[in-house]
């Protein structure tokens, strides 16, 4: 008979992007076999990961910081408890992060999180350091296990990673690696595997999902349409969602699957950066704002209720105040129901980091400030147009106060009302009452449940 492993406490703290809580969960299923279970704080743990993102200003600051918190509890079990740092920080800076911090067992990046057993076998049985940033010539999805901690109603799966794009102000395609896209076949089945785990909202993920073209079962290739039409043939998945896309990769087959498919929710990230077409050769995003309101008019003539997110960012080198009011005009022009804003800050190696023309920073303060009041005014109106509505809420767990439910509208609101925990899993019909700033509230329209 064999003998299981010894339960050990496995602690993740995951910062950034839906794509490294993703992340996250998988390096929870690779190690489950080595008897790591999931633990809810570090006191304590066997192994604690820090799985980091280096998309916002000072990143790696904020890693050594969390990291001098986590030595003390290291010494504290003796030295026992294994401290990885995985992520995109760990990709760009895994040498600096072993200098600074010794006590770190493995640095790996986010290609390499299917080596962990051996990882951790290495840093048990050599007593140094592990670190593993290298793009492996193997792709990794076919070397994880089927996921065996359930996401719960709506989950995440990865279609998508890596990046050509090469945006000036952006470190992915250096810490993700080039463009990659899994097979259709393998997408289908880890769907129906969280589905049949519970799952009833699934978002696609991708650091440019919508350039999404995976080998087909047949063998031929399919685009990102296609796939969202296979995937809604799933039974018991009525929502679709997929994020984060690019405007050069939004096809026509795309464009129609908002129109065809009722499943795919009538919500769409579609990042412009800036409304200035000077700004956005700059930045090498290769469209303009034309381009970004043409594509905006054919998504809308294919779904009228689409609403629409985005990011911007201010203050790239050698932005004027006309192009910060081009941007603010785009704004106005497109009308958003959500949106992300940030000041640029540089990141070491890309390329506007060494551009001339830097914008000062309170210059960059008050155009944040400009840019996000509009965002917010636009983002509350479009709430405030959800009262009276009528929509189907998928209910994705317990509210605050007693005797509520929250669950998520088509928009991706949270929704809360007086209901029964049995309504958890459920899309139900709900008559929206009230727009709160970060959420509607209803009433229940019927106690049946949508087919």
């Amino acid at each position: 008979m064999t003998s299981l492993p010894d339960r050990k406490r496995l602690h993740v703290i995951t910062w950034g992007c839906q794509m490294n809580v993703y992340d996250s969960g998988r390096m929870t299923d690779v190690l489950a076999p080595l008897g790591y279970a999931p633990a809810e704080t570090p006191n304590g743990a066997d192994m604690v990961i820090l799985n980091t993102c280096h998309i916002r200003d000072k990143a790696a600051e904020k890693v050594f910081s969390e990291l001098g918190r986590l030595r003390r509890l290291k010494e504290a079990s003796g030295g026992h408890m294994i401290l990885a740092v995985a992520g995109c920080v760990a990709q760009a800076e895994g040498a600096e992060i072993l200098a600074r911090a010794p006590y770190v067992d493995i640095v790996l990046g986010p290609q390499t999180y299917h080596r962990l057993p051996e990882m951790v076998a290495r840093a048990s049985r050599a007593g140094g350091a592990v670190i593993e940033t290298e793009f492996p010539a193997e792709d990794k999805f076919d070397h994880l296990p089927d996921s065996t901690t359930p996401q719960g109603v709506t989950a995440f799966l990865t279609i998508q990673e890596g990046c050509d794009k090469f945006c000036s102000f952006c470190v992915v395609p250096y810490t993700r690696g080039a463009e990659q896209s899994r097979p259709a076949a393998a997408i289908l089945r880890e769907a129906r595997h969280l589905v049949a785990q519970g799952a009833r909202e699934i978002t696609l993920l991708g650091q440019n999902v919508n350039a999404w073209h995976g080998e087909a079962p047949d063998g031929s290739t399919w685009g990102l349409g296609r796939l969202l039409r296979e995937l809604a043939n799933i039974p018991n998945l009525p929502r679709l969602r997929y994020a984060t896309s690019h405007p050069r990769d939004m096809d026509d087959d795309l464009i129609a699957a908002h129109r065809d498919i009722p499943a795919l929710m009538p919500f769409l990230h579609l990042p412009v950066q800036s409304g200035s077409d000077r700004i956005l050769e700059a930045m090498n995003r290769k469209h303009t704002g034309t381009d970004y309101r043409r594509i905006v008019d054919r998504l809308r003539a294919a779904r009228p209720d689409l609403a629409l997110s985005s990011d911007f960012i201010v203050g790239h080198p050698g932005e004027t105040e006309a192009d910060f009011e081009a941007t603010m005009a785009l704004v106005r022009d497109v009308n958003f129901a959500q949106a992300y804003s940030f000041k640029y800050s540089s990141r070491p190696g890309t390329p506007a980091a060494g551009a001339p023309r830097q914008v000062a920073e309170p210059e960059k303060d008050r155009r944040l400030q400009a840019l996000q009041a509009l965002l917010r005014e636009q983002q509350a109106s479009f709430a405030q147009s959800c009262v009276g509505l009528t929509m189907p809420v998928l209910f994705t767990g317990p509210g605050r106060h007693p005797g509520q439910v929250v669950g998520r509208s088509p928009f991706l609101h949270p929704v809360h009302l007086q209901g029964h925990a049995d309504l958890i899993g459920n899309e139900v019909l709900v008559r929206i009452v009230a727009a709160h700033p970060n959420s509607l509230a209803g009433t229940l329209v019927q106690e049946r449940l949508i087919a």
